[in-house]
């Protein structure tokens, strides 16, 4: 999540009254997860296992729990507890505004588009030209809409992302400043739940074509033309390449890579990253005429007892 200008250490650490170290004048320019972070960017580590990752990233300012020494060109955040700071930060720059209207004022829609009766449209939301919204779809602010797309009845874009920190007196919830982004010529069937990023986008590649009842994740890239079958679940921070066809029931696991051209044979259970131009089937995961081969053999010992 980008701030729409520059802010300085100082600042932020006025926000969420932190102690800072390096400049009062370094510039922050957002927030990011670790695996998407980029120079400018604040990241946040509250565990010592994940110190190092955070300190050689490639993020600017890191958000931490433990006063450390500070790596050279960067800046510290000093927080007893960061994941409520990241919090606050998000909330300051991207505070929830409700909405009054079915299509907010701020919503920008293209020539041609087609909007529904009853379907919602949350501030600053961008709609191309010629695209299909059919009853009942809920698109949460910020989200981008490309030229030429089709959404069914029903479907969500821009829930928050299932993200929680377990403490003592319950789940903490880690606040969604992300969007979701369709870009052109995606079709999404009836009642999809398409969850917005953390801090970056959830983004469908163009091209691509998902049936009913499908859920992508936070933070989840998918390529061009790929195909995705009904009630498939797809999980948080997954990539999933161009021109992959996912069958109906599979479910993966977070933060895995399905390569470019894969087949994912219905309820598989994708366990791990696996590579392009090929199929697989099963759970765990396994290249598909491998899988077959062993069930054949499971069966001929069964039958042989």
């Amino acid at each position: 999540m980008k701030f729409k200008k520059p802010q300085t250490l100082e600042q932020i650490a006025k926000i969420i009254e932190a102690k800072s170290i390096g400049n009062a004048n370094f510039e922050i320019l957002g927030i990011n997860e670790i695996h998407v972070v980029e120079k400018g960017d604040i990241v946040f580590v509250d565990h010592p296992k994940y110190y190092d990752k955070a300190l050689n990233s490639a993020a600017t300012t890191i958000l931490i729990n433990k006063e450390v020494d500070c790596p050279e060109g960067k800046a510290l955040l000093i927080s007893d507890d960061p994941f409520r700071d990241f919090n606050k930060i998000t909330t300051h720059f991207n505070p929830f505004i409700a909405s009054k209207v079915n299509i907010a004022d701020s919503a920008i829609i293209g020539e041609n588009t087609i909007i529904q009766p009853n379907v919602f449209i949350g501030n600053h939301v961008i709609i191309g030209e010629n695209c299909v919204i059919h009853p009942n779809v809920t698109i949460y602010d910020n989200s981008v809409i490309g030229n030429n797309v089709t959404i069914h009845a029903n479907t969500v874009l821009g829930a928050d992302a299932f993200y929680y920190k377990n403490r003592p007196e319950g789940f903490d919830k880690l606040i969604s400043g992300g969007k979701v982004v369709l870009e052109d010529h995606v079709d999404l069937g009836a009642s999809c739940t398409i969850d917005k990023g953390v801090t970056g986008d959830t983004r469908i590649g163009k091209g691509t074509k998902i049936d009913n009842q499908v859920h992508v994740g936070h933070d989840t890239v998918i390529g061009k033309k790929c195909l995705i079958a009904s009630q498939t679940g797809i999980a948080g921070c997954v990539i999933i390449e161009d021109e992959v066809t996912i069958w109906g029931q599979v479910g993966t696991n977070s933060g895995i890579t399905i390569g470019k051209g894969a087949v994912i044979l219905g309820q598989t259970g994708v366990t791990k990253s696996v590579a392009g131009g090929k199929s697989y089937f099963g759970t765990p995961i396994e290249e598909s005429r491998e899988k077959l081969k062993q069930l054949a053999g499971l069966k001929r010992l069964l039958k042989e007892k």
